[in-house]
C-alpha cells in the first residue's frame, strides 16, 4: 500500500499542475498593444566568449524603439573590447570597476533612457519577439515587472537536463504564476522605470533578481510572459552546478522565511514530493511493482510530451524526463536540506 500511496501523491500533484497548465492554454493573456521606448541593459564580467552573440542577437530584436546598454562591470578580460566592435546608434557601451551585477545594472539605469526597463545577461541570445513578448505584457498600470521564460542552449547533456528543468518551471508559471510571478529572471526580464526608482533601483544582493522582484510587488504586479524567450547557457559540470544551485537557494531562503505562509508551506510540500519522487521508483523496482512503474512513467512522458510541444523543445527531452526528474528530485533535495541546516545553525551562531 506504500508504493500506490506514493504513486497516488505523485500523480495528484503533478497532475494538479499538469491540468492548470492545460487550462491556461485555452485563454490568451492579457496584453497591451503599447510600445514605449525600452532600454535593454547588459552587464557583462569576463564574457568575451559570448557577449558578441548576444549583442548580435540583441540588435536583431523585433521592437521599433529600443536602446542596448552594456556594462562591463570591470572584466579582466577583452570583454569591453569585443563590445565596442559593434557599431549601431542604439548600443552603448561603458565600463565601470568590478562591483558587482546589481551595481552594474544601476548605473545603466542611471545612463538609461527607456519608460520599460528590460534585462539580459552577456551570455544570453534573446529570440526576436522577446522584448514584444515582454512590453505586452504591462497590460495595466499596476502591472511593475514581467519576466519571460528562460531555456538552456543544450551543448552537453548536463545543459539538456537544465532544459528540462526550465521547461517543467515553465509549464509551473503557465500554470500557477501567469499574474503573479515568483521571480522576474535576471536573464530576461523588464520593470516600469518608475516602479524601479521607487524601490531604489536593483537591489544590491547576490540574488538580485529575486530581491528586486520581491521589493517591486509592495508597488504592483509582476507577471508572467510565455512568448518571451532567453536562451542561456549553464553549469557543464555537477560541481559548478551545485555551486550555482547553492548560492541561488542560499540567497532565496532567507527572503523566502519572511514571506507569505502559502510561500513557505509550497516549498515544504514540494520538498515533501520531491522526497517521493526519489523512493517510488526505488520502491517499485524493488517490490517488482513494475505495472505501477509503468504507470508513472506514461503519465510524466506525456506530460513532457505537452510541453515539449507548446514551449519547444527536443524529442530527448520527452524521453529521458522520467529520469532527469528522479535526478533532479534528488538533487533539490538534496539541496534544501544543505540550505535548511546551513540556516539553522546560522541563526544559532
Amino acid at each position: 500500500m506504500v508504493i500506490e500511496f506514493l504513486l497516488l501523491i505523485i500523480l495528484a500533484w503533478d497532475g494538479y499542475f499538469f491540468l492548470k497548465y492545460l487550462l491556461s492554454l485555452t485563454k490568451a493573456p492579457k496584453t497591451s498593444a503599447l510600445r514605449p521606448k525600452v532600454s535593454l541593459l547588459m552587464p557583462a564580467h569576463n564574457e568575451e566568449k559570448t557577449i558578441g552573440e548576444a549583442i548580435r542577437a540583441a540588435l536583431n530584436l523585433d521592437y521599433p524603439d529600443f536602446e542596448i546598454i552594456v556594462i562591463d562591470d570591470g572584466s579582466s578580460d577583452k570583454t569591453y573590447d569585443v563590445a565596442l566592435t559593434f557599431k549601431d546608434p542604439r548600443l552603448k557601451v561603458v565600463r565601470i570597476p568590478h562591483s558587482g551585477k546589481a551595481r552594474a545594472l544601476n548605473e545603466g539605469l542611471k545612463l538609461s533612457s527607456g519608460e520599460i526597463i528590460a534585462t539580459t545577461d552577456a551570455d544570453g541570445v534573446l529570440e526576436g519577439k522577446a522584448l514584444k513578448g515582454l512590453v505586452e505584457r504591462f497590460y495595466a498600470d499596476d502591472v511593475v515587472a514581467v519576466g519571460g521564460q528562460v531555456r538552456v542552449q543544450p551543448r552537453s547533456f548536463l545543459e539538456v537536463v537544465q532544459d528540462i528543468e526550465h521547461l517543467r518551471i515553465a509549464m509551473f508559471r503557465r500554470a500557477h504564476e501567469l499574474e503573479n510571478l515568483s521571480v522576474a529572471p535576471g536573464p530576461i526580464a523588464a520593470f516600469r522605470r518608475k516602479a524601479l526608482e521607487a524601490i531604489g533601483g536593483f537591489v544590491n544582493d547576490p540574488v538580485e533578481d529575486y530581491a528586486t522582484t520581491v521589493a517591486l510587488k509592495g508597488f504592483g504586479k509582476v507577471v508572467y510572459s510565455p512568448k518571451a524567450k532567453c536562451w542561456v547557457r549553464m553549469p557543464t559540470t555537477l560541481a559548478n552546478l551545485w555551486r550555482q544551485r547553492k548560492r541561488w537557494f542560499l540567497g532565496d531562503l532567507p527572503k523566502l522565511g519572511g514571506g507569505p505562509l502559502k510561500e513557505k508551506v509550497f516549498l515544504g510540500i514540494s520538498d515533501i514530493v520531491a522526497f517521493f519522487d526519489v523512493l517510488f521508483p526505488v520502491l517499485a523496482i524493488f517490490a517488482g511493482k513494475f505495472e505501477l512503474l509503468a504507470v508513472f512513467l506514461l503519465f510524466e512522458v506525456l506530460t513532457m510530451a505537452t510541453v515539449v510541444a507548446v514551449e519547444g523543445g527536443y524529442l530527448v527531452e520527452v524521453l529521458a524526463f522520467p529520469f532527469v526528474l528522479w535526478f533532479l528530485a534528488l538533487f533539490y533535495l538534496t539541496l534544501h536540506v544543505y540550505g535548511y541546516l546551513h540556516l539553522l545553525f546560522r541563526k544559532k551562531q
